[in-house]
């Protein structure tokens, strides 16, 4: 019986140990972040101790180091919680139709945004004194430049995307990004929807004068 005690007691993990919490459902690492994501939102990232994280996960603090080396990690695995900005361009598009394609594009980025809106909030509040965010952020809005860039291109009649699309996937990537930044705070989307109006009148208007150029 002693030797079976021993045994048991040799098996029980420590309080280092990652696989010490093996309830159902989720696992701890998943725990300390959803708590992390919880608690910076509500305090701040600064005013945040991981005791409080480790307390609101029901997890050691130890724990949130063997994950997590230094606090400003947790917002790098923050930033990855965020959904995909990959969208499938060639199902939202309709050939002729700039200002409509564009529109159901945002209408996807919008509805990712609405899943994630308070960790989205967080990240872009603290991508300004957080590089590893920042830069995290910066690569998301590169993907979204080409996803315009995409549908614009696809949008445009046959022939005529000789124009600077480039130029205009750019800026209406600003203007979704700020649109993200403050979507807790937003109460219409009229302006986004003239954005959208102005960018595809002018890109079928010099595309369409370049058709038309003489020789």
């Amino acid at each position: 019986m002693s030797n079976e005690l021993g045994e048991k007691a040799r098996r029980r993990p420590t309080t280092s140990d990652p696989d010490d919490d093996r309830s159902a459902g989720t696992s701890a690492r998943e725990r300390i972040l959803t708590a992390a994501g919880e608690l910076f939102a509500e305090h701040g990232f600064n005013a945040t101790p991981t005791s409080r994280i480790a307390e609101r996960a029901e997890v050691p603090k130890g724990l949130i180091h063997y994950y997590f080396r230094r606090k400003q990690d947790l917002l790098s695995a923050l930033v990855e919680r965020l959904p995909e900005e990959e969208v499938e361009s060639e199902g939202l598009v309709v050939r002729g139709d700039v200002a409509g394609s564009l529109r159901r594009l945002v209408g996807e980025l919008d509805a990712r945004l609405e899943s994630s809106m308070l960790l989205s909030h967080l990240l872009w509040r603290e991508a300004d004194t957080h590089d590893a965010v920042r830069q995290a952020m910066q690569q998301r809005f590169g993907v979204v430049v080409e996803q315009i860039r995409r549908v614009i291109e696809l949008a445009l009649p046959p022939g005529l995307a000789g124009c600077d699309i480039e130029a205009a996937a750019v800026l209406l990537a600003r203007v979704i990004n700020h649109r993200h930044s403050v979507a807790r705070h937003r109460t219409e989307d009229d302006e986004l929807d003239r954005e959208i109006g102005f960018i595809a009148r002018a890109l079928e208007l010099g595309a369409g004068s370049r058709a038309v150029k003489p020789a």
